[in-house]
């Protein structure tokens, strides 16, 4: 439900928690999730794979500017070059679906011009929209990094006195920051099928290159995983799940 609540007089918007969500029955999703190497013969539902995608997209993104696409790969042809670029990994050569996730970084200063065009509200808040249009000089490393050098070195010295961005400012630091959002996009996408019944393999074992080329991805489009979907067979995980100690991960400070 969505509304607005009044807030120390101003009016503000108000999105209200769902109060009735079963976190063991999500636990049960997280907990189940494996990494399935080998798949049944059982097609995914068009229903299933559109809802499991529409849930992917509900991710969080760096500044809301949904840095990913889904390249389903349905033709058979295509499907069969996929395989190969995926090393004929058995996780591959068996998945009812390939799906390969791709990062953005050529579509900053389209889509921040077109988050402002579709703001949610009837108006753009001031530091809302100059935020928005400063947005494709903050991602732009200029030719050989030369921007990205520059404003590394103000932020720098500004960095003495106060808090500042620290990044990203070159070419691969902005490709990281595309692949983090993409990443959390793809984790979204594996525990939706994983709730629909289905099993994924997150497969980073291929060859980017022949991917690319296979997408015809241009410049500033670059796959990150591959995702293979399907029924789980008997014996598509072949060992128990291994985790070291929570003490090596969980710090308090």
């Amino acid at each position: 439900m969505s509304n607005t609540i009044n807030v120390n007089g101003k009016e503000r918007y108000y999105e209200a928690a769902p109060t009735d969500i079963d976190v063991e029955n999500f636990r049960k999703v997280v907990t189940s999730r494996r990494s399935v190497r080998k798949f049944t013969t059982k097609p995914i539902p068009q229903q299933v794979l559109d809802d499991c995608l529409d849930m992917a997209l509900l991710a969080p993104c760096s500044s809301g500017l949904q840095q990913w696409e889904f390249y389903v790969v349905r033709s058979a042809d295509k499907k069969a070059k996929l395989v190969k670029a995926c090393m004929s990994q058995l996780a591959a050569k068996t998945a009812a679906e390939l799906i390969v996730c791709v990062a953005r970084t050529d579509r900053v200063d389209e889509f921040a011009k077109k988050m402002l065009r579709e703001w949610p509200m009837p108006d753009v808040p001031p530091l809302v929209k100059r935020y928005y249009q400063l947005i494709p000089y903050n991602y732009s490393s200029g030719p050989l990094n030369s921007f990205a050098y520059a404003k590394k070195a103000a932020f720098a010295l500004g960095g003495l006195v106060a808090a500042v961005p620290r990044g990203p400012y070159t070419k691969s630091e902005v490709e990281l920051w595309a692949a983090k959002s993409t990443a959390l996009a793809c984790e979204n996408l594996v525990l939706a099928f994983r709730a629909h019944g289905f099993d994924t393999c997150m497969m980073e074992g291929f060859d980017a290159a022949r991917v690319s080329k296979l997408l015809n991805l241009q410049d500033g489009a670059f796959p990150i995983m591959v995702i293979g979907a399907g029924e789980r067979a008997d014996d598509g995980v072949f060992w128990p799940q291994v985790r070291f100690d929570r003490k090596l991960f969980i710090h308090e400070v």
